[in-house]
């Protein structure tokens, strides 16, 4: 084993015939071991070590699935995706994964294990964005976004009322607590962020699922988190609705960026595959255009909500029948 070395895995999701995981590995990676603390000086050095990292570019990666290997090699970032159809018929719930980072002669430099999830074909799936549509994150005002990120940690982030929720409703529905509705939770913070999400989420009770975040940054990115990659978010949407063709799917966003016009894009292709959107209404100065983007969606046959608070789409999610009575 490398002791510089580290591999993480992220959440991966999929069917027998299409696994997908993905992850990165780093030559250094800053320890980042959470203390979950008030002081302002505590949680920013917490956040600068989350972008102190060192990809390592085109390492060998190797994936143990049930006996199954498959080879890949890193980006250029360090980001390593799998993509694979298993031997045999996979049941649904969660499937343990190992990888490995290989160095010359394929000794192995680091491990880590991970897990991948197959829903059932007759569940309805859900993929949310994350900020200003489950956390308060003002991501329109990078100054007031930075100040949560700064000043709050995982665990004194402020999530919407009722989310939890809503969103726990959603996940039993029509199903058990064996088997859960799978959620995607896609944003366009970046990877580094990955632990301080999951542990928000965790602590605030939603329900888990796969994280598709946005490209690895290094520190001196950090004041432009969550700035870019709208375009990448599509691209993230898209690859997941790919992936399951034949699921039902209702997606969550927020009118603060650019969520209606991304349903709205993926709505003209997948018509079929999506069963509702559901809109915070964060701008009320977009009301009027997000309502125009939202009858062009209900034009294609999927229902459409517009929101203030969590219990207007609660209501909505009973009345069309995602969650029972």
């Amino acid at each position: 084993m490398n002791n510089s070395t580290s591999v993480k895995v992220y959440h991966g999701y999929g069917h027998t015939h299409n696994l997908v995981l993905y992850g990165h590995v780093f030559d250094f990676k800053a320890k980042t071991t959470q203390v979950y603390s008030d002081n302002l000086f505590v949680n920013i050095v917490h956040l600068l070590k989350l972008f102190r990292v060192r990809p390592a570019a085109h390492v060998k990666v190797r994936l143990n699935f049930k006996g199954q290997v498959v080879h890949q090699k890193t980006a250029y970032d360090g980001f390593f995706k799998f993509e694979w159809k298993a031997l045999e018929n996979v049941a649904a719930g969660w499937h343990g994964v190992r990888v490995e980072a290989l160095g010359e002669d394929d000794a192995v430099l680091a491990v880590a294990e991970g897990k991948v999830y197959v829903p059932h074909i007759t569940q309805y799936a859900f993929i949310s964005d994350i900020d200003d549509t489950v956390m308060i994150s003002y991501s329109a005002k990078i100054g007031r976004r930075l100040r949560e990120l700064f000043i709050k940690n995982p665990r004194t982030r402020k999530t919407f009322i009722d989310t939890r929720k809503h969103y726990g409703l959603l996940a039993l529905s029509h199903t058990d607590a064996e088997q859960p509705n799978p959620f995607f939770y896609v944003s366009s913070s970046e990877w580094n962020l990955y632990d301080y999400l999951v542990e928000t989420f965790r602590f605030n009770g939603l329900p888990e699922g796969a994280f598709l975040l946005n490209q690895i940054k290094s520190w001196t990115g950090l004041l432009k988190t969550g700035k870019t990659g709208h375009e990448g978010k599509l691209l993230r949407v898209r690859r997941i609705l790919d992936v399951f063709p034949n699921q039902k799917f209702v997606f969550f966003g927020d009118n603060s960026q650019k969520d209606p016009g991304i349903y709205a894009t993926i709505a003209e292709k997948y018509p079929q595959n999506i069963e509702a959107v559901y809109i915070r209404n964060i701008r009320k100065s977009r009301t009027a255009s997000t309502l125009e983007i939202l009858a062009k969606i209900e034009a294609k046959g999927i229902k459409t909500c517009l929101f203030s608070h969590s219990k207007e789409a609660i209501a909505h999610s009973k009345k069309i029948g995602l969650i029972g009575f």
